[in-house]
Parts: C-alpha cells; structure tokens; sequence
C-alpha cells in the first residue's frame, strides 16, 4: 500500500474539468485507486465519486494505492495534482 498527501493547487480544486483529468490518468494502472479527504474515501477511477468529494483549491487530499504498480500511480496522480492541471 502507497499513500502520499498532497495539496490541490489549483484554485477551483477537483471540479470537472481536473477531476476528469485525474480519473482518466488512475485507469491508466493496474492498481486500486482511493482519494481521502478527512474521513471519506472514494474510488480515485469514478468521476462521480471523486466529484462527490467536493475538493476545492487549497484543501489536502490523500492518494492510496494498493498493487502492482501503486507507486508509480501515486507518484503520477500526486504530481498531476500538484501542476495544477495545467489551469
């Protein structure tokens, strides 16, 4: 199992745009994929479950992976979300 914590740095946090961005890059790995925020977990490759979340800009989320590739997809979903998505 991989965790990392990581800031969202983007001013309007997972909103559609970003969160589609973060689920299409979790179903490129083999590993099950979690956000967390405070208590709640979600599937990191369901676009209604990360949306769910109601992550905005400035808010700590945690990325969990667990299997063959977790680090490498923890490592490229920390990082996507600390680029900002690119906004």
């Amino acid at each position: 199992m991989c965790v990392k914590e990581v800031l969202v740095q983007n001013h309007v946090g997972l909103h559609a745009r970003p969160a589609t961005f973060f689920i299409q890059r979790a179903n490129e790995f083999k590993s099950t994929i979690w956000v967390e925020v405070n208590d709640r977990r979600v599937n990191a490759k369901s676009l209604l479950g990360v949306l769910s979340l109601g992550v905005m800009g400035g808010t700590k989320i945690r990325v969990i992976a667990g299997g063959a590739d977790e680090e490498e997809a923890v490592d490229a979903l920390v990082g996507l979300v600390e680029s900002g998505f690119a906004e």
